[in-house]
């Protein structure tokens, strides 16, 4: 499965799986980038991210945190 900027949910639950003592709550949204970036399945262009498209994926992980 390739991962783009816009598959915040897919992206949150891999970051909620690689980083569980993380608290999405508390992360940088430069830390955010580079997680993001560096996932395996993810599959987009580094520079095609936005302040709005991380604050997607940080909202999809608090969720699937609860």
């Amino acid at each position: 499965m390739s991962l783009n900027w816009n598959d915040s949910l897919d992206i949150a639950i891999e970051l909620d799986e690689q980083h569980p003592d993380v608290d999405p709550k508390f992360i940088r949204y430069t830390d955010l980038h580079a997680w993001v970036c560096a996932l395996s399945d993810f599959d987009d262009d580094p520079q095609g991210s936005n302040e709005r498209k991380l604050e997607a994926i940080q909202m999809a992980w608090l969720e699937e945190r609860e």
